[in-house]
């Protein structure tokens, strides 16, 4: 089986060599479809030995993402973005995957760099060439909704999911999705779909999870309500119910909150997709006193992914409360090596270690904390420092 790869790009030149050398000895040929880059970009996809084309950007990313498909001719295809990088080991299973003739989708694990609450999603990037299939909604563009109408007419083809990581993505890192700019563009494209197209679960989600992060939380819970009443798929009825629960614990609204995150951990999803859910449930557990199901909880999510340094870190906390301070350090420290940055983790460490009274070892996890709250522009770093002054540890 051939395998084409194709990606759209505009100014990447920092980020495009890592994704390119991430495939070029995976895939067959490389289709690199360029928007209007004034940067290196064209002549780096140019040194990797990929074919590039160029068109113009028309605010819509199904609209390049299809033109980029008119230019590969493998059998298979592989899209990625160019702050996203295939991971080798996944390659042997990739390549097991498409020799099967009776699947027309793989979808593939995407682990979000940076995004502690729900690190991995789920996406339909590796499928067949197929007239048939194409990419469909200018912001979020997907071929879903081609391939569930296909499978209408074509009812015997199979699609698939991978289980393992396929792709890192580093789109999510705090310096990336702080531009006011990248929110404005993403709703006024996801506002023009909707008008059209007003009870897509889908749009209702990515659109009213939007409106929540900016602070208009009333119509963010009106769209993620719309979008329950019609979705039928279960990782977007995840999805809605994974935002709903977020923005009633903002709103203080705890049993409405506790419902959603219980009703997203019972789609029949990946484990993996569900890590979110099940670490805010059990931190809600935890403030509620309710120790032994948020200790069962939270190990129940590092039993997933052993890696969830936030689980670590939340599990931790549930030990130092109930009076295990051994286990709680021992948690602690492993967030902390999953995570060198973890500011909070060093801060709970501090206060075991205290407790324990181990205090030139609590002061100088105390003191990193301070560091990491500080070079994060983070109020915690003063309050800290003047707590422990008043104990007159500083």
């Amino acid at each position: 089986m051939q395998l084409s790869f194709c990606i759209i790009v505009k100014n990447e030149a920092e980020n495009l060599p890592r994704c390119l050398s991430s495939v070029q000895n995976v895939v067959d040929e490389m289709v690199v479809l360029d928007t209007g880059s004034s940067d290196r970009t064209i002549e780096i996809a140019k040194s990797f030995g990929a074919e590039v084309h160029s068109f113009e950007w028309r605010n819509d990313f199904s609209a390049a993402r299809n033109e980029s498909l008119k230019y590969v001719h493998g059998d298979w295809i592989l899209v990625l973005d160019a702050d996203e990088v295939l991971v080798p080991e996944i390659v042997p299973t990739l390549k097991q995957a498409i020799a099967q003739d009776d699947y027309l989708v793989f979808n593939l694990v995407r682990q979000e760099i940076g995004a502690a609450q729900s690190p991995y999603s789920l996406i339909s990037r590796l499928f067949r060439r197929h007239p048939e299939i194409w990419f469909s909604r200018p912001y979020h563009a997907m071929i879903d909704d081609q391939v569930e109408a296909l499978l209408k007419r074509e009812a015997h083809w199979k699609i698939g999911a991978i289980s393992e990581v396929a792709i890192l993505h580093e789109g999510y890192q705090a310096d990336v999705i702080a531009g006011r700019d990248k929110a404005n563009k993403a709703r006024s494209t996801m506002e023009g779909f909707l008008a059209t197209h007003p009870n897509d679960p889908y749009v209702c989600s990515k659109l009213g999870a939007l409106y929540v992060q900016i602070g208009e939380t009333a119509k963010g819970i009106e769209l993620l309500e719309r979008g329950l009443s019609t979705v039928e798929d279960a990782a977007t009825q995840y999805e809605l119910h994974y935002h709903l629960g977020s923005v009633h614990v903002q709103l203080n609204e705890i049993e409405q909150a506790a419902h959603h995150y219980q009703q997203a951990i019972q789609q029949p999803i990946l484990p993996k997709l569900k890590l979110g859910a099940v670490n805010n449930l059990a931190s809600l557990l935890k403030d509620a006193g309710d120790l032994r199901n948020a200790q069962i909880l939270f190990q129940q999510a590092l039993k997933i992914d052993p890696n969830f340094a936030i689980a670590h870190c939340n599990l931790g906390a549930t030990l130092k409360a109930m009076g295990q301070f051994s286990s709680a350090i021992a948690h602690y420290n492993q967030a902390i090596a999953l995570n060198p940055n973890y500011a909070e983790a060093y801060q709970n460490l501090g206060v075991v270690l205290l407790k324990l009274g181990q205090v030139p070892e609590s002061v100088a996890a105390f003191q990193t904390a301070i560091d990491l709250h500080q070079q994060q522009n983070s109020p915690e770093a003063e309050r800290l420092q003047q707590g422990l002054r008043e104990m007159g540890l500083l």
